[in-house]
């Protein structure tokens, strides 16, 4: 085994041996390694397959090895301050050069930096950022570009997506005639967009060509009402009772309409099981269907856009007559009059009479009267019999027909007693007896005689008559003043009395004190 140690290099160990001893030499190159440096590290190679590891023990035993181990950098510690003084004096030698130019460099960055800020306030700038603009499909359009110092700078309008130049400065570029430019000030500069399609949606830009160009985007929205396409829309329908029925209703717009179905009457609509008065979506399915399901439907379309837009679609569910009576039995005296009541339902409506017993048809007339309301699907019908006789007494049927079939139903009209009619009369009879006033009337009642009684009627009644005697006249003494001056000389002396007591209360208040 070699070793050899330079100052400062790597300390480097040959050994040649054979696989058998690689483990000892290992080993003990290990321990030494410890104690010559703290952190040395050393590898095997192998001299014929070049293969490099970090413990040579695991090469292959038939193979003959040659070791070298490597070391970290052993540096001695006996260099001079000589060495080290030299080392200082390069080193300031190439970096305080270094530094003055750094310096050098940052005052020309400082001095830069204002000159750009003073040529900033000089530049061109945008006032305000441009509005970005909603407007309905067919109605104008007007975006804004506000710029403070433009100078000798121009001013242009670009559509943003397609790149397409609009206007640069006073002149309109494009050839759309819909666009047009005004001004004002030399600081104002607006786009004009007349009758606004859906196509000129999108971003517009500003633009001032300065070094580097200074622009700022605007976007135009352009919004659509609802509108429903006829094509894709259900139609009116005439479907049986219990079959399955879908309404379909697309609408388009922007944004995207939101459908909705209700009942035009208003009425509530039996859904999934349910009952809802709108429906949301585009489709309205109604899984067997029934004549509670008879009606018109409006979709409606919104989206926020007005006007909003509705269609009306009509339902007709077909299905038999059916037949109901409040009152089977009625019953009625003779000569009265007497209404029987049946009710139907029926679509397509029916044919409605009256028949008698006999199987006739009743026609109206004198006798009799047929009156029909029709309410949708449902039918009231009333047979009114004039004058009851003993011939009407009997069945009647009310018959409803359409073409998927026909029902009918019978009404009995029994008769009745009719009821007593009895009358009493009674008969009053009244006396008057008239007094006069005074001390005599009583003499005058006792001393008449009966020549003044008149007799009343058959009933034995009298009734006294006053004669026409002027003589039995009586009037009582009057308890009043005598007639005279009396009574106004009396209040003329109050009056005087009255005056003479405030002249005194007068006087007696002025008197001095």
């Amino acid at each position: 085994m070699r070793r050899s140690v330079r100052g400062g290099g790597n300390l480097t160990v040959a050994i040649s041996l054979t696989r058998p001893s690689v483990a000892n030499v290992t080993r003990r190159i290990r321990s030494s390694r410890q104690r010559w440096f703290a952190r040395g590290k050393f590898v095997c190679r192998n001299r014929f397959s070049s293969q490099v590891a970090i413990d040579c023990s695991q090469w292959d035993s038939s193979e003959h090895a040659s070791t070298k181990v490597l070391m970290w950098p052993y540096r001695s510690p006996g260099r001079s301050w000589r060495t080290s003084f030299v080392l200082i004096f390069v080193v300031q030698l190439i970096f305080i050069p270094l530094l003055a130019t750094g310096r050098r460099a940052r005052n020309v960055e400082t001095v830069k930096s204002v000159e750009e800020f003073n040529n900033e306030a000089l530049m061109p700038r945008f006032a305000e950022p441009i509005q970005n603009v909603t407007v309905t499909i067919g109605r104008d359009a007007l975006l804004a570009c506000v710029v403070d110092n433009l100078r000798n700078y121009k001013v242009a309008w670009v559509r943003v997506d397609t790149q397409t130049i609009l206007s640069i400065h006073h002149n309109v570029i494009t050839q759309n005639p819909r666009i047009s430019l005004s001004y004002n000030d030399h600081r104002s500069w607006y786009l004009h967009i007349k009758n606004v399609q859906e196509a000129d949606r999108g971003w517009y830009m500003c633009q001032v060509n300065t070094d580097p160009m200074r622009s700022r985007k605007g976007y135009l929205q352009v919004v659509v009402p609802p509108s429903i396409v006829d094509k894709e829309t259900s139609t009116d329908l005439v479907v049986r009772e219990t079959v399955n029925v879908t309404l379909t209703c697309k609408a388009v717009g922007y944004p995207e309409p939101y459908v909705m179905w209700r009942r035009e009457d208003g009425d509530d609509i039996f859904y999934n099981g349910e009952n809802v008065n709108v429906v949301d979506g585009e489709v309205l399915h109604i899984t067997k269907v029934s004549r509670l399901h008879m009606g018109a439907y409006l979709c409606i379309a919104s989206n926020g856009v007005p006007p909003s837009i509705s269609k009306r679609v009509e339902l007709r569910v077909q299905f038999p007559p059916m037949l109901s009576i409040p009152n089977q039995l009625e019953g009625a005296y003779i000569g009265q009059d007497v209404s029987l009541e049946c009710h139907t339902e029926a679509y397509p409506t029916s044919i409605n009479y009256w028949t008698t017993e006999s199987g006739d048809m009743i026609v109206s007339g004198d006798k009799y009267e047929a009156v029909s309301v029709d309410n949708g699907y449902n039918k009231y019908m009333m047979l009114k019999i004039r004058s009851v006789s003993s011939t009407d007494f009997g069945s009647y049927q009310c018959v409803a027909k359409n073409s998927l079939g026909e029902t009918d139903g019978l009404i009995k009209l029994d008769e009745i007693p009719a009821p007593s009619t009895t009358t009493t009369s009674t008969v009053i009879t009244t006396a008057t007896n008239v007094k006069k006033k005074g001390r005599l009337a009583n003499k005058h009642w006792r001393d008449r005689p009966s020549d003044n009684l008149v007799p009343q009627g058959d009933h034995g009644t009298s009734e006294w008559r006053e004669p026409d005697d002027d003589d039995d006249d009586y009037t009582l003494p009057s308890l009043g003043p005598p007639p005279g001056d009396g009574g106004s000389s009396l209040t003329r002396k109050s009056s005087i009395c009255e005056i003479v007591l405030l002249l005194i209360c007068l006087l007696i208040t002025l008197q001095p004190r």
